[in-house]
């Protein structure tokens, strides 16, 4: 079982949504919180995000092939320069050209251009290996780094700028595969020593466990059958995974149940003893009590709240 791919999934309440910035210098576009996680591919040109939420961080730079990631999709302004101020664009800056539209601002100086966009994700009840996160993730594919990331950058790059029969069906599926482009390279670029989830995902104890929970998050796990598969004692197991998960190996498991559980409720009608027994309650009883005591209500009720939603 893919973690990191199967992490995403259970947060995700929507697609993403984006739109193509073309900036002419001098430009500044205000971006307002957004629920979920914001994004932003620099594809021509360069800019600065000047963080507005948080004065104290330092504006930016951003270039060609630059990837931002925003965790709690904060407030924030995209400029030509720091001191440029933002603008929020009204609706005849926009214009409906395929394959996702775009926005035009500024005035007759250099151009450049970029995808904006927003991951719908439950933030109020993240994944850790997205709770972990930075709040704003840069990355540069430039120069060789993150290969894989790079070439998504470029193919979304050619798609927007000369679209083709198709182009409608491929932007959206390079956006939806990005997130897990941006979360690898920055799980791959954190040191050796670190610690939290991109330890947690290359340790040689913990990984097994982990990837034992996801294949078959029903089974009867207790803490020593865990630790059978990292290899350690019960106790040098539960400390490491502590460690390095952020909370204790029977409450990641639960919490990764009740997760699997809301998805089940939110997305499917199967009956509530269906989804007891894929997450690991042999009853509805037994289901319900450790949904309600995660959610604060009952499973039929939450399946109700979220279909009127």
């Amino acid at each position: 079982m893919d973690i990191l791919a199967e992490a995403l999934e259970s947060m995700r309440t929507g697609r993403p949504t984006s739109v193509r910035t073309d900036g002419h210098a001098p430009w500044g576009l205000r971006l307002p919180p957004a629920a979920g996680v914001g994004f932003h591919v620099v594809l021509h040109g360069s800019c600065w995000l000047v963080p507005v939420d948080a004065p104290h961080r330092e504006p930016i730079p951003l270039g060609v092939g630059d990837v931002v990631f925003l965790r709690s999709g904060s407030r924030h302004v995209l400029a030509d320069h720091p001191s440029t101020p933002g603008e929020v664009p009204g609706p005849e800056r926009f214009t409906k050209a395929p394959p996702i539209g775009a926005v035009v601002l500024g005035g007759g100086g250099p151009r450049t251009s970029l995808l904006c966009g927003n991951y719908h994700l439950d933030m109020a009840r993240p994944h850790p290996v997205v709770r972990q996160l930075p709040e704003v993730v840069h990355l540069r594919t430039r120069h060789g780094r993150h290969a894989e990331l790079s070439a998504a950058v470029q193919l979304l790059g050619a798609e927007l700028d000369h679209p083709r029969i198709g182009s409608e069906g491929i932007v959206p599926a390079l956006i939806d595969s990005l997130l897990l482009y941006i979360l690898r390279a920055w799980l791959e670029d954190q040191p050796a020593e670190a610690e939290g989830w991109s330890a947690a995902l290359r340790d040689p104890a913990v990984a097994p466990a982990l990837a034992a929970i996801h294949d078959t998050p029903s089974a009867a796990w207790t803490v020593e059958s865990l630790a059978v598969r990292s290899g350690l004692s019960r106790a040098a197991f539960a400390r490491r995974f502590t460690t390095l998960v952020g909370e204790p190996p029977m409450a990641y498991l639960t919490r990764w149940r009740m997760t699997l559980a809301a998805k089940l409720l939110r997305d499917s009608d199967v009956p509530l003893l269906t989804v007891a027994a894929r997450t690991g309650y042999s009853t509805e009883f037994a289901l319900a009590r450790a949904f309600k005591r995660e959610y604060g209500i009952a499973p039929g009720g939450y399946r109700r709240q979220a279909r009127a939603a």
